[in-house]
């Protein structure tokens, strides 16, 4: 007769409050004993929870981010009764393995052949920068990478604190397979190993953790889209007016009226208008993906490094709402607060590096988005009108577009239609 069990945290050591950084089953799933549940990070190790018995999984009881000690339920699964009569005991907890080991350690049995399709694609592949000295990612990931002989350390990881999961591997196998034969991928010289030491004084400082995973992201968006960048200038004398009046009616409130709320807006618009910027190629590359919502990412500086933030239907709210939801995910960005959710989905980025200066810049895509705005210090300067030169607020605007997806024709419209937006207040009520 079938029986549902309780699955408890078994003994972890001397360990409490341990982070869940994976759970690897779902509700209705079939088990197999000592399959890995969970996966658990303590401050120097990575734990796999496995399955005491086989059976099928009724609740799952705790989530990615958790925490968890000793003897704390994770989930409850309905055994079978020879299955249920042989978890006599809690199963023990995975062996403990390094966090981030040297290199991957091979399998106690051999790892099933792969396809030679397969490895012959994988072998090939352009290698990305990794996201660190090597992959971060559990055991039970690191085995599921084994046996399809995929190198972690080429695997950007999109978990939490940039770990790889089994979907990034199982994407990673399938662009591999997606390059074209005959290995055109690009073929580069390894950078050069230097001792600087022996030119001068040196300090050794390690990159961020946030810069890692973004410099691996950004080297691979880099090298594989086509980038064009057109540059405009909006006239925002008006805006800016317009701005300062209702930073002086919202002074006593807990957030300003930054020049970037009204950027969100005016960029909405001219989403709408042109929606194949609004969009996203798919896997295959030969469809264009159309999204019938407008988010939009906001890069924030932080001490860290570089976060992208996405605030959400941009189109379908006002500058003042703009403004405070800014400072707020602005605010979590800074104080390590944001977390993974609330920097996915958007369609769209704006990077402005107006408050610290500069007269325009190529911003890179952020993928698998087809552009990014960037935006520079506005000055005043004499603009001919009516038969005279008067001096008006021009705002510098960087556009970089995905050439696949938009041509140039396209590009010069968009960063026009832009500027034409923030230049007349009028249009941000259309």
């Amino acid at each position: 007769m079938a029986e549902i069990k309780n699955v408890l945290v078994p003994d972890i050591g001397n360990f409490k409050d341990v982070s869940v950084i994976e759970v690897s089953v779902k509700t209705g799933d079939k088990v197999s004993a000592e399959q890995s549940l969970i996966s658990l990070e303590t401050d120097k190790a990575t734990i796999d929870v496995p399955a005491p018995f086989a059976g099928v999984v009724k609740d799952v009881k705790v989530k990615a981010g958790d925490k968890v000690s000793e003897g704390t339920l994770i989930v409850t699964i309905e055994a079978s009764g020879e299955a249920a009569a042989q978890a006599v005991a809690p199963a023990a907890a995975a062996p403990v393995q390094a966090a981030a080991p040297a290199a991957p350690v091979a399998p106690a049995t051999p790892a099933p052949a792969k396809p030679a399709a397969v490895a012959a694609a994988i072998s090939a592949a352009p290698m990305a920068a990794p996201a660190s000295g090597s992959a971060h990612a559990s055991p039970s990931i690191r085995r599921f990478a084994r046996e399809l002989g995929v190198n972690l350390t080429q695997v950007g990881g999109s978990g939490e604190k940039g770990r790889v999961t089994k979907d990034d591997v199982q994407n990673f196998v399938k662009r591999s397979l997606a390059q074209p034969a005959g290995g055109s991928g690009l073929q580069v010289l390894e950078m050069p190993a230097v001792d600087f030491a022996k030119y001068g004084a040196i300090e050794t400082k390690p990159l961020s953790r946030i810069k890692k995973i973004s410099g691996a992201n950004l080297h691979r968006n880099w090298v594989t889209i086509p980038h064009v960048t057109q540059f405009e200038e909006a006239d925002i004398s008006e805006m800016e007016a317009f701005r300062k009046e209702l930073g002086l009616e919202y002074a006593k409130e807990n957030f300003k009226i930054t020049p970037l709320a009204f950027m969100l807006k005016a960029a909405a618009i001219t989403l709408k208008h042109f929606p194949d910027f609004n969009a996203s190629l798919d896997a295959s590359g030969e469809n264009l993906v159309l999204k019938k919502y407008i988010h939009i990412g906001v890069a924030v500086d932080t001490p860290d490094g570089l976060m992208v933030p996405v605030i959400r239907d941009v189109d379908q709210k006002g500058i003042v709402q703009l403004a405070k939801e800014l400072g707020e995910v602005s605010a979590k960005a800074r104080e390590k607060k944001i977390t993974a959710a609330d920097m996915q989905g958007g369609c769209f980025t704006i990077s402005s590096l107006g408050g610290i200066g500069g007269t325009s810049f190529t911003p890179i895509i952020n993928a698998p988005e087809v552009a990014i705005l960037g935006v520079s210090r506005s000055s005043m300067k004499p603009v001919w009108k009516d038969g005279e030169f008067v001096p008006r607020l021009m705002l510098p605007l960087s556009l970089s577009y995905d050439h696949r997806v938009i041509d140039g024709a396209a590009g010069a419209r968009f960063t026009t239609y832009l500027a034409h937006v923030l230049s007349d207040m009028r249009r941000l009520a259309l």
